[in-house]
């Protein structure tokens, strides 16, 4: 990994020693491994994360437009995956912006080149550790961060990242999960692998740790960013069946979705018949499953 950049002394709004994020720490847990188990499982699911972009193409949507982007801006796209935001967004800084989809699985990043190769002006592709950006200050206008803080071993430290990034008056824009009662669409997953699996020796980060709107908003303040509003967006994703629900969620689950494709293959398809009784609440006449997932949108500005 690259050296962790640091705020300039000369920025008066950038944390101090004494307030600088610290990292958020579970006993028994390698940020390295975790990383590395992350990479691997979005490298493996690549080009199937692309051909998903469909069921969540309102929130990618809702969240570029509070990103407010405009003609001629420089914008950074963190874990990027396969450039979903940053294609789209590239659309909306031209003509004269740039954009730069960064993630640290390198399939990802391959896959969104090839997919926006027919672009006028594509998103430049480049692998980077949204913690530790080898990027000089103050270099970019908008930081897009969707479904990806929570991902992040050390959030904060990300955070601290964009503000460094970000020109004064800058402005980040991310989405992340609901409160986990509200997200059906992942927490059915994740029970039904709880129920049939050993609890794992060091637990992952919860994808749900900023679900509540205080928790993302404590941790923007923290980062020294101002002008905080987070909105609520809700959609839903419908499915033919269990085993197409199934796949959706292996195919967003990035290390969960590795781990689980190491298991022996009759584990897997006990898991994968185990989850049609978990779904059964959200059966509909017709006989789809319809599974609703609330999200945050956060705006934060850099301040001048």
């Amino acid at each position: 990994m690259t050296p962790q950049a640091r705020p300039s002394p000369a920025d008066p709004s950038a944390p101090t020693a004494a307030q600088a994020p610290r990292p958020e720490a579970t006993p028994g847990f390698d940020a390295r491994r975790f990383k590395a188990m992350e990479r691997a499982g979005f490298n493996r699911i690549a080009a199937r994360y692309a051909d998903g972009a469909h069921l969540r193409a309102g929130l990618a949507a809702a969240l570029l437009d509070a990103a407010d982007l405009a003609p001629g801006q420089r914008v950074l796209d963190l874990a990027s995956g396969p450039g979903l935001l940053a294609g789209a967004a590239a659309r909306r800084v031209a003509p004269g912006g740039r954009v730069l989809a960064t993630d640290i699985a390198e399939a990802m990043l391959a896959e969104g080149a090839r997919r926006c190769a027919g672009e006028t002006a594509p998103p430049a592709f480049a692998a980077a550790d949204a913690e530790h950006l080898c990027l000089p200050d103050a270099c970019m206008e908008r930081v897009l961060a969707g479904l990806a803080l929570f991902i992040f071993p050390h959030p904060r430290h990300a955070l601290t990242e964009i503000h460094r990034v970000l020109v004064p008056g800058g402005l980040v824009a991310l989405s992340v999960w609901g409160p986990r009662p509200s997200v059906p669409l992942i927490h059915r997953a994740q029970d039904c692998i709880a129920r049939l699996l050993p609890p794992p020796r060091v637990p992952r980060p919860s994808v749900f740790r900023f679900g509540e709107p205080a928790a993302l908003e404590d941790a923007l303040a923290a980062a020294g960013f101002h002008d905080i509003d987070i909105r609520p967006c809700t959609f839903t994703c419908c499915f033919d069946d269990a085993d197409a629900y199934w796949q959706a969620f292996l195919d967003l689950a990035g290390g969960v979705a590795e781990a689980l494709g190491r298991l022996p293959e009759t584990t897997r398809q006990a898991l994968r018949a185990a989850i049609t009784d978990d779904l059964e609440p959200f059966r509909d006449d017709s006989g789809r499953y319809r599974l609703p997932a609330r999200t945050l949108i956060a705006t934060a500005r850099r301040p001048r």
